[in-house]
């Protein structure tokens, strides 16, 4: 197993209640970098993160401070940079002496993709029920709820093109340690004329992951989060999958604001690669890359 891409969920980042920058979010990006230095050794890597956390408080750090709304396009290149060069510093102070290299990625949607009428990303912090109605009267905000709260909803538009996949595979050929595609990357449309413009939308980190997986030839796909695994019926049933057809995942009907985009992330992967993913722990990693912790996707 030679070249692999390693998805790391904005929530193992950046955890609720806190805030972005913080003490707390240095000491999960110094974990996660413990895992991704472990997962090098003898592999070529590409690092994928989330953005969910964080890009919805920048919005609303923007908002409150009076200026113009910036739209979420921005946001996101902004919250590529700083995550992505504190991760690299994490790293690279594990790894001294090989090179790394963050990428801002620009990504290609579909202008009249569906999801631009049905929001179903989260992003931000949860909010109380009372505070939640308050923004969806004030602002038009949508709201998905789970045990913590009321999370805002913003589109979540296909990815069909890593503008910067060449690039990727040359440093990658130069023995570099990739970051890229940050927050699922910078969502670009189709304009007139062939141009193209930014979009107010967040593409799933994880759906982005396995676009460029699969771009690069890499062997495997690891989802990493702050779930062990997938579980069929939770939280209802604390039934864990351990391996899986991609069939056999979609059959759960996993909703679209959690695991959901993780499990298709890792179905694609493996239907059009032949591949094998993994979704589970950013604390277990080398056992979910070796399969002996999480949930292992095979196509057969």
């Amino acid at each position: 197993m030679n070249r692999i891409v390693v998805a790391l969920g904005g929530n193992a980042l950046l955890r609720h209640g806190q805030d972005p920058g913080s003490p707390a979010e240095i000491d999960n990006l110094a974990i996660a970098a413990d895992n991704l230095a472990a997962l090098s050794v003898g592999r070529s890597l590409i690092v994928t993160h989330g953005n969910g956390p964080q890009v919805g408080l920048l919005a609303l750090r923007a908002e409150a401070a009076g200026g113009p709304p910036s739209t979420l396009d921005v946001l996101g290149a902004e919250t590529d940079g700083a995550i992505g060069y504190l991760l690299e510093r994490e790293v690279r102070s594990r790894l001294p002496g090989v090179p790394l290299v963050t990428l801002l990625t620009q990504v290609e949607v579909a202008a009249d993709d569906p999801a631009f009428t049905h929001p179903t990303k989260p992003i931000g912090p949860f909010y109380p029920a009372e505070q939640a109605d308050a923004l969806r009267e004030s602002r038009g905000w949508r709201f998905w709820e789970d045990s913590r709260g009321f999370r805002r909803l913003v589109p979540s538009p296909i990815p069909l093109r890593v503008f910067q996949l060449d690039a990727v595979r040359l440093l990658l050929e130069a023995d570099h340690v990739v970051i890229c595609g940050g927050g699922g990357g910078i969502p670009v449309a189709r304009g007139e004329h062939g141009s193209f413009r930014g979009v107010d939308a967040v593409v799933d980190k994880d759906l982005l992951a396995a676009l460029v997986a699969e771009g690069v030839g890499a062997d495997m796909l690891l989802l990493l989060t702050d779930v062990d695994a997938v579980y069929r019926d939770f939280p209802e049933c604390q039934d864990r999958v351990e391996r899986a057809t991609p069939q056999e995942l979609r059959s759960l009907g996993l909703p679209a604001g959690s695991m959901g985009p993780k499990v298709e992330a890792a179905a694609r992967f493996a239907e059009r690669t032949g591949g094998v993913a993994g979704i589970g722990c950013l604390d277990d990693a080398l056992l979910v890359l070796a399969g002996k912790a999480g949930t292992r996707v095979r196509s057969s």
